[in-house]
């Protein structure tokens, strides 16, 4: 490695010396500069350190760690090996020949140890890598005397010169000194502000970032040479934690190591395992009695606190210490939760609607009066028998609840709701972009990935092994095709698995609904719907919450089997694959019930088999709404409560718990390491490493789905979002700030694709919501009926309407009851609904001319529908301005601010040349108008007149 004084070890290797041979070195004698050093290693410098927060010397900041893994002597931690550190020749000559074992001189007495080609190469590449990081200017401290075997540490610091080069690479925007006032409103806004921040004081979080600020700082690009413009006064705390680990990965991603041609950034280096980990640190400790006031525990006692859940998020304090990135997910999610309140509102009266009118509901009386007598067909062959259509009375009343008027209006309602909700959010995003001076933020292409690196040099290899002249090389659709290929038949794949489970799952409703019919208990026979359809749809659950892990995993893989150039392509191409794998896998029971079943049913005497044994089953004589209400609210919560709440809790707790467990049992075997305290480094090692934001962004999307989607059938589906979403901001808070390893900041100036999915998502909700409406309630059928059928304008006789009749000496052989008189009488003509002609006419069982007109009603109800919610929901989206009208005007405040502030710079400049250039002019002349004699002795005075402008 090269050496520097900036590069310092711990105590364990200073100076090369031996921990075993500290005593005898005092004995002879030694030198005041290391007997200084040796004493110091007496002490406990963990206290002025901060326990890992800073360098051993107490006062340069830990910015980044790397985590390492290296295999000890097998004589025990006290025999290490002495590293020449001040022999730049060696090693110099250590780098040019790269062999095992060069440099390193084991102690006398000591056996010869076990080469290990692969855990030297891997050494040579880290102080390869470490060298050109100190050339880079950063400072480096190692640490290999930790209470984990096996594991070292390198703690990094970023100096002043380096951040301020770095943000001017990066064009960090930071604050000036130049503050100004921002807009107020005026008269009676101002008084309406005031009384609503004044009713909403206390559930307003206690941070200060969250106050209403009157005046801002000025921000501006960093500039090196521009240094005069900002605020340098405290230069510790100009650049936070969160902008110094930022500028600290940007070096680590740009900086390599070429041994063997191999060129390898940090990601690479992570991948092939040369470091097991690299994390910049927490601010500090979030609990216990003596901790020292920071942003992690002011964040988990305002924000991480299921106690807190009322108050509002302190975003600016999430941006200021997790970053932008994560600071936009947390508050599209506040907003998301906020806007549902409304929603759910709304939801709560349209349910309480059907439930204060089920009674005045005519058709579900006409269903339940057990004077109408009517005798409904088999549902089943040969076992099933003729049963009373008052006995699905309970299933009629509880229909109404779903399907009655309101829900077209709430179905309205929750379309211009998801319009409101994207502008809204489109407004704040610019609210907080120009709170955290992302105004003239744009993103610049990435470092390339470490696999797409190792593709393109496998490439190169090829090439050149074939004697070819190839320029840079770079993976083109050729190279990707058979990737391509593959990610085409997997998801073809996978969507025909999903397809199939769902089908697996029919015939199991329909086989288990045959069996339960056979029951002879009359309290078996009536609630085998009710069975049948709830066990059904616990299956689909658990179907579902395995294939989406399963799923996951599986778009991970196809994602990187294409080998994407850049963290952003992989990241967008994995959320396309997940999302439309995982959007197949939740919705499609929910489709197949909503369209597709009763619908290809046949009819008494030519049903429709599956495999020439299965009948396909018939919605309930109430429709099959209710049964969709049922699947949609038990995926919804099931998935909430199991996958999102019980497994983000659960999951980490017991990965911690075995990292606990793994810990103890090595503190075990040497308890001197169990006394000591753990370094921040080491703790945070510990925690779960950050995964990303695509399964935190995901769960939402699919529950965003949920809510709009099939609201018209279950209009307390936000209701049952906002309870959840309360919670899952507060766990999610909490996994982030005790559970997670620190993230590194990434500037963000929106949320990417996911909005582009939330509008699809929105257009999609639309037009399924019209073909619910239309196709899977009887809001149509009805209002046919009342207009065009109807004798005194009411509903009475709507039921009747609806069912045809059949003749039971129609049934195909082998398929009639074969307990034709369980009702007591012999039934003649039973009835089953569809709109058929009875089998006293010319063309028995043919479809009637009711089921077409009320066919065209339906298309027609689609039609107007969806062509007017979109017309309102791009109205709305067009009368919303993008940029609040208060925002555009500060932006334009501080860019004329900023013009002000150089001109003034400028002026200054050219009046300072002018005063000079005045000075050195009247200087000249006095110089020019001295006496003879004093011009004799010119040599001083003349000097003197041309030296002051260069003292000046």
């Amino acid at each position: 490695m090269r050496v520097n004084k900036k590069y310092s070890c711990l105590p364990a290797e200073e100076k090369g010396i031996h921990i075993i041979n500290i005593r005898a070195i005092e004995d002879i004698g030694y030198d005041q500069h290391e007997s200084t050093l040796l004493n110091s290693l007496s002490k406990n410098p963990d206290a002025d350190c901060k326990y890992g927060l800073y360098f051993r010397d107490g006062k340069r900041k830990v910015d980044y760690i790397l985590v390492y893994h290296y295999k000890k002597s097998s004589a025990g931690k006290t025999l290490t090996r002495r590293v020449h550190h001040n022999d730049s020749s060696a090693r110099s000559a250590k780098q040019d020949q790269p062999l095992p074992g060069k440099g390193v001189h084991v102690e006398v007495g000591e056996s010869e140890p076990h080469v290990d080609y692969h855990e030297d190469d891997k050494r040579f590449r880290r102080e390869e890598y470490e060298g050109n990081l100190v050339e880079a200017g950063l400072e480096l401290e190692r640490d290999e005397d930790t209470k984990i075997h096996g594991v070292g540490f390198v703690k990094i610091h970023a100096p002043w010169n380096v951040l301020c080069r770095e943000a001017e690479f990066l064009k960090l925007k930071m604050p000036t000194k130049k503050m100004y006032q921002i807009n107020q409103t005026h008269g009676l806004l101002r008084k309406i502000n005031t009384v609503i921040q004044k009713i909403t004081e206390p559930i307003q979080p206690k941070v200060a970032e969250h106050k209403p600020q009157t005046v801002k700082r000025l921000s501006y690009p960093f500039s090196r040479e521009k240094q005069h413009l900002f605020d340098l006064s405290d230069r510790d705390s100009f650049f936070d934690s969160k902008t110094r680990s930022t500028i600290v990965y940007e070096i680590l991603k740009r900086t390599t190591c070429t041994k063997a041609k191999y060129s390898m950034g940090i990601t690479s280096l992570l991948a092939n395992g040369v470091y097991s980990a690299a994390y910049p640190l927490h601010d500090g400790d979030y609990e216990g009695e003596n901790v020292e006031p920071n942003d992690r525990k002011l964040l988990c006692e305002e924000w991480a606190s299921y106690g807190v859940f009322y108050k509002y998020q302190p975003i600016d304090l999430v941006r200021k210490y997790f970053g932008e990135k994560i600071g936009l997910y947390f508050a599209w999610l506040g907003v998301y939760t906020q806007m549902l309140i409304p929603a759910s509102i709304v939801g709560i009266i349209v349910f309480l609607y059907g439930c204060a009118t089920v009674d005045e509901n005519i058709p579900s009386m006409e269903m339940c009066d057990q004077r109408n007598n009517i005798t409904m067909c088999p549902l089943c062959d040969r076992t099933c028998s003729y049963w009373k259509m008052s006995s699905a009375c309970a299933t009629a009343r509880a229909s109404h609840l779903f399907d009655n008027p309101a829900t077209v209006f709430f179905s309205v309602f929750m379309a211009l709701w998801a319009a409101t909700f994207m502008e809204h959010w489109k407004r704040k995003q610019m609210r907080l972009n120009y709170r955290w001076d992302l105004t003239g933020f744009e993103e610049e292409e990435d470092h390339p990935r470490a696999e797409y690196e190792a593709k393109v040099l496998e490439k190169s290899l090829r090439k050149e092994h074939k004697h070819k002249e190839t320029d840079k090389e770079k993976l083109t659709w050729k190279d990707r095709f058979p990737a391509y290929l593959t990610n085409f038949v997997g998801i073809i794949f996978m969507v025909g698995l999903t397809f199939a489970i769902v089908f697996g799952v029919i015939i199991y409703r329909i086989s288990t609904a045959a069996a339960l019919a056979i029951s002879s208990t009359p309290s078996g026979r009536s609630s085998v719907r009710v069975t049948v359809t709830a066990t059904a749809v616990i299956i689909n659950l658990v179907v579902i919450i395995i294939l989406d892990e399963v799923y996951g995993c599986i778009a991970r893989w196809l994602t990187q089997i294409e080998v994407p150039k850049t963290d952003k392509n992989f990241e967008e191409r994995l959320i396309f694959k997940a999302f439309l794998l995982k959007f197949v896998n939740a919705y499609t029971p929910i489709f197949y019930v909503a369209f597709f079943k009763g619908r290809f049913v046949g009819r008494p005497g030519d049903y429709v088999y599956i495999f020439h044994s299965f009948r396909m089953e018939e919605c309930a004589p109430g429709g099959c709404l209710m049964e969709l209400c049922i699947q949609l609210s038990i995926i919804m919560l099931g998935k909430q409560l199991i996958q999102n709440n019980l497994f983000e809790i659960g999951i980490p707790k017991m990965k911690k718990f075995i990292r606990y467990m793994k810990l103890k049992r090595r503190r075990s075997l040497d308890h001197e390491e169990h006394v000591k305290k753990k370094q921040r480094y080491e703790v945070d090692y510990n925690l779960e490493p950050f995964a990303g934001l695509t399964p935190e962004y995901m769960e939402m999307i699919i529950q965003f789905g949920f809510v709009t989607l099939f609201v018209a059938s279950f209009p307390l589906a936000p209701l049952f979002a906002l309870l959840n979403n309360i919670i899952e901001i507060r766990l999610d808070a909490k996994k982030f700030v005790t559970e997670l390893r620190r993230p590194v900041a990434v500037r963000a100036k929106d949320i990417g694709i996911w909005y582009n999915i939330l509008r699809g998502i929105g257009k999609l909700a639309v037009i399924i919501n019209a073909f619910v409406i239309s196709f899977t309630s009887d809001f149509i059928p009805r209002l046919v009926y009342l207009y065009m059928y109807s004798e005194n304008g009411t509903m009475h006789g709507f039921v009747n309407h609806t069912l045809s009749s059949f003749n039971v000496s129609d049934f195909q052989a082998g398929t009639a009851p074969n307990d034709p008189m369980d009702l007591g009488y012999e039934v003649q003509i039973c009835r089953y609904k569809d709109y058929r002609e009875p089998p006293w006419s010319e063309n028995k069982y043919d479809i009637s001319k009711d089921f077409w007109a009320v066919l065209a009603a339906r298309l027609a109800f689609v039609i107007v529908f969806q062509n007017l919610v979109m017309f309102m929901s791009d109205f709305v989206d067009w009368i919303i301005p993008d940029i609040p009208k208060d925002i555009s005007q500060q932006i334009h405040k501080e860019k004329v601010l900023m013009v002000e502030v150089f001109m003034r710079e400028e002026q200054g400049k050219l009046h300072m040349l002018e005063t000079w250039k005045d000075k050195d002019k009247k200087k000249g002349e006095n110089c020019n108008n001295h006496s003879p004699r004093l011009s004799r002795s010119h040599s001083g005075s003349l000097s003197s007149c041309h030296s002051y402008p260069l003292d000046v």
